[in-house]
């Protein structure tokens, strides 16, 4: 058995790429391996910002010999398919075999292949994996036609036994493979030999090079930690960044810096944020204040002056960097205590979607939506509409257009400096959360308003223009906002009919939607008459935010014509145009409604299957009306997943498959349906009489329990037809040989499954 040793040493990889790389070069060496017969025993792969590693151990020496038997055509067939099967068997005909089959005399193929060593297979794979190796980004350089990420220097190649090792020969590209490797560019740049992975390892962190990137990023974290302990601080972490940093170097130096006294005042998410993208510096904190004082950067080699000379560049680009981010600070907090209607305006330039409009026109459906959420979840509606015009306003600041990842947070320190309550300012950062299925859920109401609306106005937006998600295809993230929703609604324990929410964003688009139309129609007709302009823009608004489900009194309307006519020689059509044609395009619009709800339900699907819920389960409740209501859905689901687990709710589920089965093979057959009431007259004494009594018993019992959402009482009421419907069965005949106690019985059936599905529609259980 032999071990293998595989590095390709470059020029320096780029961090982002190394992982994917190293898991890629494992990938298609052992795939190759395993294809060309040989196996193996275990695999592993490195990589640091210089070289990709692979280590294979227990390769047999070589592949096992093959015999195949290969039956060919008919010896009388035409000289061209004889001719085939020879060349695809590198057979002659002499070769060949004649036995006698089913159809004559057919020609068999007898094909040995010998087995090949470990480092001809070895030697002849490398090469084609290094040629069409997968990497996002690559590149050519000299004369060469290679491809790499980076120019290739060398390639390590090493078979090692026990009785020793070998390099395993072949050439890519002029650049022939050896047992020879260098260290550290700077500390150790001399090229020594390797016989096996242990000794490689071991020689390469005498070298200043640690191969494993967790050992790395290891080394960082515990020197980081120890230097801002030693000064009473602490690091802010940053698990993503200690990965990208542990990629840029091969030997680690920690090192820890100042920042000027000018930035300090800055806030922290600011510091943190642009040191962290413009230099890959770790913030450093003073736990008890929050206040980013001190930065941690990583350098990939020791100096004689202990990194002075390091962190004296690193600082003087530093302060440029933050000067720039305090001159975006001061400026945007000028607009924001002006009252940010700077940004509003330049928010009417910026286009959402070509079919959406405006960031300010969704920022406006989003505050009038804002209205109807809050009512929804205890907030005071003006304070979400106004919550919901500034939540947004940060995205023209200058300090959003740098870093747009703090878009929100910076919202809040903007809100806050212009004067508002904490709870408004805190809409800015909160609205929009959740952004996946670990992020936290916001849960002040005012939040919850303003996310809310936020979402749906996104999913009916886009659902209105038929922009859907599209397989593994969803560009606006409309899967995400689903979700939203559904957390949103779900772990703050509220109720909300989503169809009127729904339908509500969709009026107030269709609002908006003739609003720019009306406003140029009122300018063409009433001569550029601000006054009238703003009448008519004030009716529309309370048209927007009235109920739009209601009809307009020929007395409103009236009013709404005479305001009009009163202006001289306005056109009273104006109004009605307007208003006309709002209701219009809801109508268009509202077709998409079944399909959103369809929507939200598959994404509460995968919501609820991820806590152990099973599918029919949810299925079977889908089906019931009301399931807009999200809350009122999931608890009907886990009441009826908890009821299926018991013993009554396993029986009384075959009980009611029974039922269904025989009363749809007997309608099928009269070509009837018998849902007429069953007559307690017509039963029989004892077990029929009896399941008559406790459906009697149980319908109103279960239809109280549901009206009060008391599901899982309503479980406990259908549980006690368990008895009974098993009796029934056990006893009685459906198909009684007298017609009026036969059609009684099949009624009687109908029943049973009708107060069954008060609770559920249990015909979507798996089985049933």
């Amino acid at each position: 058995m032999a071990d293998l040793l595989l590095e390709l040493l470059s020029e320096e990889i780029p961090a982002r790429m190394q992982k994917r790389a190293g898991e890629d070069l494992k990938r298609l060496i052992t795939d190759g391996l395993v294809e060309a017969g040989l196996t193996y025993a275990a695999a592993g792969a490195f990589a640091t910002p210089r070289r990709l590693v692979l280590t294979i151990e227990g390769l047999p020496d070589e592949s096992p010999a093959i015999s195949e038997e290969r039956k060919g055509p008919r010896t009388d067939a035409p000289d061209k398919a004889i001719e085939g099967f020879l060349r695809a068997t590198g057979l002659s005909k002499d070769d060949l075999e004649v036995r006698d089959d089913k159809k004559g005399q057919v020609y068999f193929a007898m094909i040995n292949k010998h087995g090949r060593a470990a480092a001809e297979i070895i030697a002849s794979l490398v090469p084609e994996v290094i040629r069409s190796f997968p990497w996002p980004k690559s590149m050519r350089w000299g004369s060469g036609s290679l491809r790499w990420v980076r120019p290739l220097h060398s390639i390590l190649c090493v078979l090692s036994r026990d009785d020793g090792s070998e390099v395993v020969p072949f050439d890519v590209d002029g650049i022939e493979a050896s047992n020879m490797t260098a260290g550290h560019r700077f500390h150790a740049p001399q090229w020594f030999s390797v016989s096996g992975f242990e000794a490689y390892q071991a020689e390469l962190k005498k070298s200043y090079v640690i191969l494993d990137a967790q050992d790395r990023a290891d080394r960082i974290w515990e020197d980081a930690k120890n230097l801002a302990f030693a000064q009473g601080l602490e690091i802010v972490e940053d698990q993503g960044l200690l990965a990208e940093v542990a990629g840029l170097v091969e030997w680690p130096v920690v090192l820890m810096g100042d920042i000027a006294e000018d930035f300090l005042g800055l806030p922290p998410e600011v510091l943190q944020t642009s040191m962290k993208e413009h230099q890959k510096f770790f913030s450093v904190k003073n736990a008890k204040t929050g206040r980013i004082e001190k930065f941690i950067t990583v350098a990939n080699r020791e100096t004689a002056d202990h990194g002075a000379t390091i962190l004296a560049g690193n600082q003087k680009v530093l302060f440029a960097r933050l000067s720039d981010a305090k001159f975006f600070w001061e400026n945007d907090l000028r607009v924001a205590k002006a009252g940010m209607d700077e940004w509003a305006t330049k928010l009417a330039n910026v286009t959402f979607h070509n079919k959406l409009g405006t960031q300010a026109e969704r920022i406006e459906r989003i505050a009038a939506l804002s209205r109807e959420t809050a009512a929804l979840v205890g907030a005071d509606p003006d304070m979400a509409e106004k919550a919901a015009r500034l939540a947004k306003a940060d995205l023209s600041s200058e300090m959003v257009y740098e870093f747009p990842e703090l878009q929100g947070l910076m919202g809040r320190y903007y809100v806050e400096a212009a004067g508002e309550a904490t709870e408004i300012a805190a809409v800015a950062e909160e609205h929009y959360s959740p952004l996946g299925p670990s992020d936290d859920v916001p849960t002040a109401p005012l939040s919850v308003a303003v996310a809310l609306a936020d979402k749906i106005d996104t999913l009916t937006g886009f659902w209105a223009i038929d922009e859907k998600p599209t397989g593994s295809k969803d560009p606006f993230a409309l899967r995400r906002a689903a979700l939203g929703v559904i957390r949103l609604v779900l772990e703050n324990g509220f109720a909300a009919n989503l169809n009127f929410l729904f339908r509500r964003s969709l009026f107030i688009k269709s609002y908006f939607d003739r609003y720019a139309q009306t406003v140029m129609y009122s300018k063409y007709s009433a001569g550029e008459d601000t006054e009238f302009v703003e009448m008519l823009k004030a009716e529309l608004r309370k048209f927007s935010t009235g109920d739009f489900q209601r009809e307009w009194s020929d007395q409103k309307y009236n009013e709404l014509i005479e305001a009009s006519e009163s202006k001289g020689e306005r056109k009273s059509w104006l109004m009605e145009a307007t208003f006309q044609e709002t209701l219009a395009t809801f109508n268009s619009y509202s077709d998409c409604l079944p399909s959103l709800m369809v929507f939200i339900h598959d994404r509460l699907k995968v919501y609820l299957r991820d806590q152990g819920i099973s599918h029919d389960v949810i299925d079977a409740s889908i089906a019931m009306p009301g399931n807009d209501d999200l809350a009122l859905l999931v608890a009907r689901v886990r009441a009826l997943q908890d009821f299926l687990k018991t013993d009554d709710g396993e029986n009384l589920v075959q009980g009611y498959k029974r039922a269904a089965n025989i009363l749809a093979a007997e309608e099928a057959k009269d070509g009837v349906h018998y849902e007429l009431d069953p007559d307690p007259k017509l039963a029989e004494p004892g077990v029929e009489a009896d399941l008559f009594s406790a459906i009697a018993a149980a319908e109103p019992a279960i239809t109280a329990a549901l009206d009060k959402e008391a599901f899982e009482i309503a479980m406990q009421e259908l549980a006690k037809l368990r008895k009974p419907i098993d009796e029934f069965f056990d006893n009685h005949q459906v198909n009684h040989q007298t017609s009026i106690i036969r059609r009684n019985r099949l009624c009687l059936l109908h029943k049973i499954r009708v107060v069954t599905e008060k609770i559920a529609i249990f015909r979507h259980l798996e089985g049933v």
